[in-house]
C-alpha cells in the first residue's frame, strides 16, 4: 500500500518504508518541472479535451462551403501587330515582359470582365433560404426534405405536439437538398438596384414576390410578370420547390458583379524563372462555390479575351482602310476633273501628241507623285503611332523631302519647254497622275480588307476551363490540427492557471519553513469514496445498520497506516498536555476533518484505548452518517440539558469506540459551547475516555474552533493537499493563537502521488508487511 512520509512507527503488524527523492536542479529547473508534471497529472484532461476540439473542428470543417478552383492556360505569341503599310520594321519593341504584363491587365481590365458579366447574367442573384448552421450542408449533398408524419411512433406525437417544428422542417421557408430556382430574365430600374427581394413558391406553378415583407404580386411561372409598376420585370422559368419556399432575388450593380468576379479572379505567368525572358504563358484561375459557374464564367473570360485581341490586332488595318475610304472619292473626283480638262482640250486642238522626251517627263512626274500619296498614307499611320521625333518619322519626313524636290526639279523641266507643249504635257500628267494614285488607293483598300478578314491575333487557348476535383477550401485538415491546438492550449491554461489561482500545500517543507511541524501526511483513500457511497446507498434504502469507517471496512488501506502513525506521535505530543482532549480543526471545510477525526480514534480503539469521537460541530457536523445513525440526542441536547451525558453517548461498533454526535442544530451554537456546561463535560469524558478527539467546524468560517480549543489540551491542524493555500493555514493558526491556543502541529490530508510534486519535492512511497515478511504496493 502506498502512503505519505511523515510517520513515526507502525502497529506491530506492519512496517513503513519511507523513500524520498529529491530534486538537484535549481528553483528554476523545479518550478518548469512543476509545470511539466502538472501537465502529465491533467494529461487525460488534455486529451479529452484536444479529442473533443478535433471532433468540433472536423465538423465545423465539412459544415463550411467549399471553394472550387476553375484554371485555363493561355499563350501569348511572340508576334508583332499586323502593320497595314509594310512598316513592321520600324515597330517598338516594348519588353516581353512588358507585352506580358500589358496582357495580364487587360485580363482583369472591367472591358473583359464586363462582358462576361453581361453574358452570363453575373449582376442577378439568386440565393435560396438556409437553415441555420447545416443548411448548406444539407442543400450541398442533396439530402431531401422529411416528411415526419411518415415515421414511425413519433410521426403521430409531433403532428400533435411539435406542430411548429413540423412546418419548419417539412414545409418551412427553409429551402433543402434538389429543390432549385431557375430565372429566365429578371430585370430592375437603377433604383432597385442592390435591393434584396423575396420570392416565396406557391401552389399549382405561382410564386409570390416580397420586399421587406411587403407582397409586390403574384406570378406564375414560365411567364412574364412586371411588379411595381414595371420597375420590376421577372420571369421564372422553373420552381422545383415546395410551397413556402423562399428564395432571395437581387439584381447587383454591374460595377459591384464585376468587383465580384475581379476577387475571385487571378492570373499569373507561368515558368521562366528569370523575370527579363517572359514565357508568354498565362494561367487564369478562378474560384467560387459552385463548380459550373466557375467553369463558364472562365471560359466565358478567356473567350472575351481572345476576341479583343483579334480585334486589336486588326484595329491597324482597319484605322488605314478608313482614312484610305475617306480619301477615294476625293481621288475619283480629281481624276473625273483632270479627264474633262483633258477632252476639253483635244476638242479644241486638233494634235496633241508628245515627243518622247516630254512624254518621259511626264511618266516621271506621275510616279513622283504616286509615291508623295503613298508616304502621305504612311504619315497619317505614323501620325496615330510616333511622336514626329521618332527614327521612322523622320525617314518618312526625309523621304517626302527628296520627292517633293525632284517634282519641283520636273516641274522646272517642264517650264523649259515650247510654250505649245507645256499645256499638253501638265494636262497629260494631271491625268496620269490621278489615275495612278486612285488605282494605288483602290488597291490598297482591297488589301486592307483581306489583312482584316485574316487577323487571328497573337492569343491561344491551350486549356479549357476544368474544375478541379478536390475543394481548395476548406483545408479540413489544417482546420482540424488548428482546433485540436487550441483544444490543446485551451487545457493547458485552464491546468496552468488553476494551479497558480489555487495553489494549495504540496510537501510537508512548505509548513515546515514556516515553523510548523507536520505529525503526518494520510494518503488519499481510493477506498473512501466507495465506502462512502455505499453507506449512503444502504441508508437511502434502509438496508442494515452499516458504518462507513475506513479503519474498520479496509484496515490496511495506506490512509490508515498514516494514521497508525499519527497515533505514535500524539503519545509524546499530548505527554505534557493539560488533559487528554483533543481537537482536530482546519482553515475550510471539506478538507477532511471528519475522516481524521473518526478514523483516528479507530486505529487509536483498536490500539486497546478506549476513546470517546465528539462532533463540536453544532452547524453541519455529519459524523453521525459514518455511523449509519442520525444526529438528533447529541451534544447540543446535552449541553442544553434535555438529555444526559450517558443517553447520549453511542457505541460505534468499534470495541473501545464511542461517539457523541452533534445533537439538533442549534440557533446559538457559539452560545451553548462558552458555557460552563461545556467546561463541565469536557471534564467528565476526559475523566472517563482514555483520548476524548473532538471534530470541530471551520477556524476560518465561525469561532467553534477558538472556544473549544480553550477547554482542549491538544490541537491539530488539518490541511489538503492541493487545496488549502499556505496563507489559509498560516491566518487559521494566527486566529487561534490570538485566542491564547497553541497548535501542535499540522497534518495533511489527501496527499497524492502527482508528477508536479514528484518532481519538484519528492514523493513518498509506503508499503505494508503482510503476515509473510513481504511488501506489497
Amino acid at each position: 500500500m502506498k502512503a505519505q512520509a511523515g510517520t513515526d512507527s507502525v502497529s506491530p503488524s506492519s512496517s513503513i518504508s519511507t523513500v524520498i527523492y529529491s530534486p538537484s536542479a535549481g528553483s528554476e529547473s523545479i518550478e518548469l518541472g512543476r509545470l511539466l508534471g502538472l501537465l502529465i497529472d491533467y494529461k487525460w484532461l488534455i486529451i479529452l479535451t484536444v479529442i473533443v476540439f478535433g471532433i468540433l473542428g472536423a465538423a465545423y470543417a465539412n459544415l463550411l462551403t467549399p471553394i472550387y478552383r476553375s484554371n485555363v492556360l493561355i499563350q501569348v505569341e511572340r508576334r508583332d501587330s499586323v502593320n497595314p503599310i509594310g512598316e513592321s520594321a520600324m515597330m517598338m519593341n516594348t519588353g516581353d515582359s512588358g507585352r506580358v504584363a500589358a496582357e495580364i491587365e487587360i485580363l482583369r481590365s472591367r472591358m473583359v470582365l464586363g462582358k462576361v458579366v453581361d453574358k452570363l447574367g453575373l449582376d442577378t442573384r439568386v440565393i435560396p433560404r438556409k437553415l441555420p448552421m447545416i443548411g448548406g450542408y444539407i442543400q450541398r449533398h442533396g439530402i431531401q426534405r422529411p416528411d415526419l408524419t411518415a415515421l414511425p411512433v413519433i410521426g403521430g406525437f409531433l403532428a400533435d405536439h411539435a406542430g411548429g417544428l413540423m412546418n419548419y422542417l417539412g414545409h418551412g421557408a427553409a429551402v433543402w437538398g434538389g429543390e432549385s430556382l431557375s430565372v429566365q430574365h429578371f430585370g430592375v430600374v437603377d433604383g432597385l438596384r442592390g435591393v434584396p427581394l423575396t420570392l416565396r413558391a406557391g401552389t399549382d406553378g405561382t410564386y409570390h414576390l416580397y420586399r421587406d415583407g411587403v407582397l409586390l404580386g403574384t406570378g406564375r411561372v414560365g411567364e412574364d410578370s412586371a411588379f411595381l409598376g414595371r420597375d420590376i420585370s421577372l420571369n421564372v422559368s422553373d420552381i422545383t420547390a415546395p410551397a413556402g419556399a423562399e428564395f432571395t432575388l437581387e439584381k447587383v450593380s454591374r460595377v459591384d458583379a464585376i468587383n465580384s468576379l475581379a476577387t475571385r479572379f487571378a492570373v499569373s505567368e507561368q515558368g521562366g524563372s528569370n523575370r527579363l525572358v517572359s514565357t508568354g504563358m498565362l494561367r487564369l484561375t478562378l474560384t467560387g462555390s459552385d463548380p459550373d459557374e466557375i467553369r463558364r464564367s472562365l471560359d466565358a473570360i478567356s473567350q472575351a479575351f481572345l476576341i479583343q485581341n483579334v480585334e486589336r490586332q486588326s484595329a491597324e488595318a482597319q484605322q488605314s482602310l478608313a482614312f484610305l475610304m475617306q480619301q477615294a472619292p476625293e481621288l475619283r473626283d480629281k481624276l473625273a476633273t483632270a479627264e474633262n480638262r483633258m477632252s476639253e482640250y483635244r476638242a479644241q486642238v486638233d494634235s496633241i501628241n508628245l515627243d518622247s522626251e516630254a512624254q518621259s517627263v511626264v511618266d516621271q512626274f506621275a510616279g513622283v507623285e504616286q509615291k508623295l500619296n503613298d508616304l502621305k498614307i504612311r504619315e497619317a499611320e505614323l501620325a496615330h503611332r510616333y511622336t514626329a521625333q521618332h527614327p521612322a518619322y523622320q525617314t518618312l519626313l526625309q523621304q517626302k523631302r527628296y520627292l517633293t524636290s525632284e517634282r519641283d526639279r520636273l516641274n522646272e523641266q517642264i517650264s523649259a519647254m515650247p510654250a505649245a507643249q507645256q499645256e499638253v504635257i501638265r494636262l497629260q500628267r494631271d491625268v496620269q497622275v490621278a489615275q495612278a494614285i486612285y488605282v494605288n488607293v483602290l488597291n490598297k483598300m482591297q488589301e486592307l480588307r483581306l489583312t482584316k478578314a485574316g487577323t487571328i491575333g497573337n492569343v491561344r487557348i491551350i486549356d479549357a476551363a476544368v474544375v478541379e476535383e478536390t475543394p481548395v477550401k476548406p483545408r479540413k485538415t489544417m482546420i482540424m490540427a488548428a482546433a485540436a491546438l487550441l483544444g490543446a492550449l485551451l487545457a493547458c491554461g485552464y491546468v496552468l492557471v488553476r494551479a497558480f489561482l489555487s495553489r494549495g500545500i504540496e510537501s510537508p517543507e512548505q509548513l515546515e519553513d514556516i515553523g510548523v511541524p507536520v505529525y503526518a501526511t494520510v494518503p488519499l483513500s481510493p477506498e473512501q469514496p466507495r465506502l462512502a457511497r455505499t453507506v449512503r446507498h444502504e441508508q437511502r434504502h434502509e438496508s442494515a445498520d452499516r458504518r462507513g469507517i475506513l479503519a474498520q471496512a479496509c484496515p490496511t488501506d495506506s490512509a490508515i497506516e498514516a494514521l497508525r502513525s499519527l497515533r505514535t506521535s500524539l503519545h509524546f505530543a499530548m505527554l505534557e498536555a493539560d488533559n487528554n482532549c483533543l481537537m482536530i480543526c482546519g482553515p475550510s471545510p471539506g478538507i477532511g476533518k471528519s475522516f481524521v477525526t473518526l478514523n483516528l480514534g479507530a486505529v487509536c480503539a483498536q490500539a486497546g484505548q478506549r476513546v470517546l469521537v465528539m462532533d463540536a460541530d453544532l452547524r453541519k457536523g455529519n459524523l453521525h452518517r459514518a455511523m449509519g445513525q442520525h444526529s438528533r440526542g447529541g451534544l447540543s441536547e446535552v449541553l442544553s440539558d434535555r438529555l444526559s451525558l450517558d443517553d447520549a453517548i453511542r457505541a460505534s461498533g468499534i470495541e473501545g469506540l464511542d461517539y457523541l454526535s452533534r445533537g439538533m442544530a442549534p440557533p446559538n451554537p457559539s452560545e451553548l459551547l462558552v458555557n460552563g456546561r461545556f467546561t463541565r463535560l469536557i471534564d467528565e469524558v476526559s475523566r472517563r475516555y482514555d483520548l476524548v478527539i473532538i471534530d470541530t467546524p471551520p477556524v476560518l468560517a465561525v469561532t467553534e474552533a477558538a472556544i473549544v480549543g480553550k477547554r482542549v489540551g491538544t490541537t491539530l491542524m488539518v490541511a489538503r493537499f492541493q487545496l488549502n493555500p499556505l496563507r489559509e493555514v498560516r491566518l487559521a493558526m494566527r486566529r487561534l493563537e490570538t485566542a491564547g491556543i497553541e497548535v501542535k502541529g499540522c497534518v495533511i490530508n489527501g496527499m497524492q502521488r502527482k508528477a508536479s510534486v514528484a518532481y519538484g519535492y519528492g514523493y513518498y512511497n509506503y508499503q505494508y508487511a503482510g503476515e509473510d515478511g513481504t511488501y506489497a504496493d
